[in-house]
């Protein structure tokens, strides 16, 4: 007797149909899964059985054979226990087979029946979705997970018991109302960090606001305590709000990663990943023998900062530089290969040395000169040269600190860079680019052009500053998105000598030797 289900195996952020093939002959009672099985799906049959026995069917006393077709395509986790005991049961004639057509099938099961939540429902429905499947019964952890999915039937299920009186029609379970993307968004938490509390550094938050605005890198160099880390945590509540495929690809590495709590729906909010300094490079870029996405993918439309830089060892943030410049990363490994998008804005904080008061004025630097070059050596100059604004901060006077007008709020700031990021969108609208900083080199001489104003300007910088041909095309960039929130057609010198202004820490810090 044979049965077949449909599943789906995780490849990447992708899913993979697999038809899930029983046949029960006569024979010892054995129950065998084949199709390159990891050891979660092998482990299955000592999970599916006892969860068909206590649920109150029959376990077929003959040899059962398991086909996860197709046999070449790694099979990893436990989303395969609810298709495999279905699939059983169909074949033994305790449920119909023509009941398991066009339906696709996920759920780990407990051994009392109960289904438990998966990884990776939202691409595994996405990529069944697209196979034409019309129909989901998937554990109701992972319900709203896939809440926003148009074009499907979602049926949250709880047991096995529960997906068999479906299926037969004797009870049949509520099919579940999708939410459109626009009402999920509209319930998105407030960012927990505004920009009305950071009180000076106006440096740091004009820098900031180009930032979010043209979706660029940015370091912060400044003393102990001047506020790095509260003016990076406030970026995601001035950036604008993400559209419905970037939430559903930042969803999907989450998922993917197994990071989405149960009864989690989409996110709606940019995410900001905040790796400590000891973080290996699998852990940042990603890998671990099923090469799983790491921080910088985890970031992806959303921030990635690096606090305390020096501190992150050097060959972990070489690393950085490839998905920095690509938008994706590669992880290769000799059970998988896997390629993960990583087009996030990566904000860097650090000292200016050891003892952290190189440079300030409120406290006086006990480093020596060796001691300092030592420290700024741990950044290289290709890593630098990725970031497109670098601001120094200082301690802030306790004057100012206890003022008691409000500086303006993240709400404000938002307002002028959605505006800036509306405008990028209508530039790049015939490409798949949202801001300023994902244009490629030729996009930047043909949408960006200089009046020759300008370009005497930027020439007479690259040379003073000796910047690169990437420094280049970077402050163009910068300059764009500056009179992109002034709302200029044409990239002005005023825009172009504040663009420079963000490339000097280079020359006083790494070019400079320390006074």
């Amino acid at each position: 007797m044979l049965s077949s289900a449909l599943c789906c195996a995780l490849s990447g952020v992708d899913g993979v149909l697999v038809h899930v093939e029983t046949d029960i002959a006569s024979g010892k009672s054995n129950l065998s899964i084949v199709g390159l099985p990891d050891a979660a799906v092998r482990e299955s049959r000592d999970r599916v059985l006892p969860a068909i026995r206590n649920s109150g069917y029959m376990v077929p006393a003959s040899s059962i054979t398991v086909n996860l077709a197709p046999a070449d395509l790694k099979k990893e986790g436990a989303a395969f226990d609810l298709p495999i005991a279905l699939s059983i049961l169909a074949a033994s004639r305790q449920l119909s087979p023509d009941s398991l057509r066009n339906t696709l099938l996920l759920g780990e099961l407990s051994l009392d029946g109960r289904l438990n939540g998966v990884r990776g429902a939202l691409p595994l429905v996405l990529s069944a979705q697209a196979q034409g499947i019309t129909d989901v019964m998937l554990p109701a952890d992972n319900a709203m997970e896939v809440a926003a999915v148009e074009g499907i039937r979602v049926f949250p299920t709880r047991s096995l018991g529960e997906a068999v009186l479906h299926l037969t029609g004797t009870k049949p379970l509520l099919c579940q109302q999708q939410i459109p993307f626009e009402e999920i968004r509209r319930h998105t938490p407030t960012a927990a960090y505004d920009l009305r509390d950071v009180k000076g550094q106006l440096g740091a938050r004009r820098a900031l606001e180009i930032a979010a605005a043209g979706g660029h890198n940015l370091l912060m160099v400044g003393v102990p305590g001047s506020g790095k880390t509260m003016l990076a945590r406030c970026l995601p509540g001035i950036m604008p709000e993400m559209t419905a495929q970037e939430a559903f690809d930042v969803t999907r590495i989450h998922s993917v990663a197994g990071l989405l709590p149960p009864n989690q729906g989409l996110i709606t909010q940019r995410p900001f990943r905040t790796p400590h300094h000891s973080a290996s490079m699998p852990a940042l870029i990603g890998g671990g023998p099923d090469a799983r996405p790491g921080e910088i993918s985890l970031a992806h439309n959303g921030v990635l900062f690096l606090d305390e830089l020096p501190e992150y060892q050097r060959a972990v943030l070489e690393a950085l530089r490839q998905p920095l410049e690509d938008g994706f990363v590669t992880v290769s490994r000799v059970r998988a290969r896997s390629e993960y998008q990583a087009r996030c804005m990566l904000v860097a904080s650090m000292n200016p040395c050891p003892c952290g008061y190189y440079g300030s004025r409120v406290r006086a630097c006990r480093c020596s000169e060796h001691e300092i070059h030592r420290y700024l050596e741990r950044i290289s100059g290709p890593l630098l040269d990725r970031i497109d604004l670098q601001v120094e901060t200082d301690a802030v006077p306790v004057s100012e600190i206890r003022q008691t007008a409000a500086s303006e709020s993240s709400a404000a700031v938002r307002a002028r860079v959605q505006a800036a990021r509306q405008r990028q969108l209508r530039r790049f609208s015939h490409t798949s680019i949202t801001c300023n900083a994902q244009a490629t080199g030729s996009m930047v001489h043909e949408l960006f052009p200089l009046p020759d104003d300008a370009a005497r300007v930027l020439e007479k910088a690259v040379d003073k500053l000796r910047l690169s041909m990437r420094a280049y095309t970077r402050v163009i960039k910068v300059a764009r998105t500056i009179a992109d929130l002034e709302g200029a057609e044409q990239i002005q010198p005023p825009h172009i000598l504040e663009a420079v202004q963000y490339r000097t820490i280079d020359l006083k810090y790494w070019q400079g030797a320390p006074q």
